[in-house]
């Protein structure tokens, strides 16, 4: 296994969006993805040389992430990305980690599967077992880190 990515979870995406490529210089790497079924909004951030950072922003009906940001946000979860993810959820889960959510097609991923489970001092951990992400943005789009147009740049998913 391998780290694809750290997730933080914010209160506004856009503002996220550009603190972090302000401070930090990450850019826009995807466009703004809706993921109906775990109720965030999701958009990834790139860096030369670096791994991706994901932010995710909680739908208002989402009251847990909604109350985790409320008190400011902040780190959410590593996300791991390896060979076969059934077989990882399995050796995971007899090595001591919970199973929060078993294998399901992830969203912002292009539907290929994702688990979620949770580690020693409550880490949060999201498997995955490919490199795609959804929504990415062209270079052109990409040039400045931020969208010009980000109510355009939304990508809605089914439930």
């Amino acid at each position: 296994m391998d780290i694809d990515h750290i997730c933080f979870a914010v209160k506004d995406l856009q503002e996220g969006i550009e603190y972090w490529n302000t401070v930090f210089g990450y850019r826009q790497y995807t466009r703004i993805i809706e993921n109906n079924k775990q109720k965030v909004r999701i958009v990834f951030l790139h860096k030369e040389g670096s791994l991706l950072i994901k932010l995710i922003e909680p739908f208002d009906s989402n009251e847990s992430l909604m109350n985790f940001v409320s008190i400011g946000g902040g780190f959410h979860h590593l996300c791991f990305k390896c060979n076969d993810i059934h077989k990882q959820t399995e050796e995971l889960v007899d090595k001591g980690l919970k199973l929060i959510v078993p294998p399901e097609p992830g969203e912002a991923f292009n539907n290929s599967e994702i688990a979620f489970l949770i580690a020693r001092h409550r880490l949060s951990i999201e498997l995955i077992e490919t490199s795609e992400k959804s929504g990415l943005l062209s270079d052109s789009e990409n040039n400045t880190g931020v969208s010009e147009t980000p109510s355009l740049n939304i990508i809605r998913t089914k439930d």
